[in-house]
């Protein structure tokens, strides 16, 4: 495993654990650390997060994070031995939303594609026959 992915997933994990265990903002919603991004030179880490609520969710959630962005840093100086502290900056990931759209969609297509049963195979009724008249055999019983 490269050093770079090695470093993405130690900052993935410290941010999550500072957050979840560190910070008491009651702005911080339901949130998951999803992924974290660097370059190449290790300086600048995008951290992606999503939210479980709404739009208002992620608003106030975003705000916490920004204001702790010093705190969370200064923990994973002390806590990650690197040369220099990437700069961190926090992204909304709604992919999770986006893939729960899209199988709704797909669920939507399937129903529509299924074959439906028509009316006789639905209710068992079979055109040859009368109206609740017993079916005739067409074999003949010998005693």
């Amino acid at each position: 495993m490269p050093r770079y992915d090695r470093v993405s997933e130690a900052l993935r994990r410290e941010i999550g654990n500072i957050i979840q265990h560190e910070l008491k903002d009651p702005r911080l919603g339901f949130i998951t650390v999803t992924r974290v991004e660097l370059t190449q030179d290790l300086r600048y880490a995008k951290v992606f997060f999503s939210v479980l609520g709404k739009e208002e969710e992620y608003k106030k959630t975003k705000e916490a994070l920004d204001s702790a962005l010093g705190f969370i840093r200064r923990l994973i100086a002390q806590r990650i031995r690197l040369r220099l502290v990437p700069e961190i900056s926090f992204k909304e990931d709604r992919s999770a939303e986006y893939s729960i759209k899209i199988q709704e969609v797909l669920d939507e297509i399937k129903e529509l594609n299924e074959p439906r049963p028509s009316f006789t195979e639905a209710t068992g009724a079979n055109r040859k026959e009368g109206r609740g008249e017993p079916k005739k055999s067409s074999r003949l019983h010998k005693k």
